[in-house]
């Protein structure tokens, strides 16, 4: 899903640097992240296979084909990666399709970044299918385009998707503040070289240089994302 967007240099409110904020979907936005693992266990139970509790900070916030991958090497299940892909999405849309909680904060940023004008762009490890059934629910005006886990070459924890975004959005990646919820999000967002806002959901994420760690998205809202930049040139 794209739209027209501002081009580079474009600025929300004056004196800001702040060009676009890009979030990053499940265990962010939306209280999902139990939900992937819930339907792995769930998959692999029904493959014969029970998985360990300490393979889910393994897998949290990765693509489907290094999660899922992980997955068939610990177990030893007799699946492929093609087919798990498959059984994992059908799972997962089933329970989205039940229920879809936001996270505390999520709706009134979304909210407030839209009705700021604020060049916002929605980048998930998630396949295709599972963004456009998550959007219908965020709601797709909040976001000018949208980065899917298998539409790049290469996911997060690599920098393209968030490279890609910012491109999308006519934004310098620098001038971009990422918010996300897993060490492998946030490792593809600071490699890419963007400000980054983490706000941990399965597994603690340490401060660092460039990087903001809250507790709960009720913390963050546009003063805040644009506070990221003041101290830049």
């Amino acid at each position: 899903m794209t739209s027209t967007v501002p081009a580079l240099g474009t600025r929300t409110a004056e004196g800001s640097a702040l060009q676009a904020v890009l979030l990053d979907m499940d265990g962010t936005l939306v209280d999902t992240e139990g939900f992937w693992w819930d339907v792995e266990v769930e998959v692999f139970a029904a493959l014969g296979h029970t998985l360990d509790e300490s393979w889910r900070h393994v897998v949290v916030g990765g693509p489907m084909t290094r999660s899922a991958g992980f997955l068939i090497e610990a177990t030893g299940a007799a699946v492929s990666l093609a087919e798990l892909s498959v059984l994992l999405n059908d799972g997962f849309e089933s329970r989205i399709g039940r229920t879809l909680p936001l996270m505390p904060g999520a709706a009134r940023l979304l909210a407030e970044l839209h009705e700021q004008a604020v060049p916002t762009a929605l980048v998930s490890a998630s396949h295709r299918r599972i963004i456009d059934r998550v959007l219908s629910v965020l709601g797709p005006h909040h976001f000018a385009l949208s980065i899917a886990g298998d539409e790049v070459s290469r996911t997060k924890p690599y920098p393209d998707p968030y490279l890609l975004a910012a491109a999308g959005l006519g934004a310098d990646p620098a001038r971009c503040a990422v918010v996300e919820d897993t060490t492998t999000g946030v490792a593809a967002a600071e490699a890419a070289g963007c400000r980054v806002v983490a706000v941990p959901s399965v597994a603690p994420i340490a401060p660092a240089s460039g990087r903001t760690v809250v507790t709960s998205l009720e913390e963050v809202d546009l003063a805040f994302l644009r506070g990221l930049m003041t101290e830049m040139p």
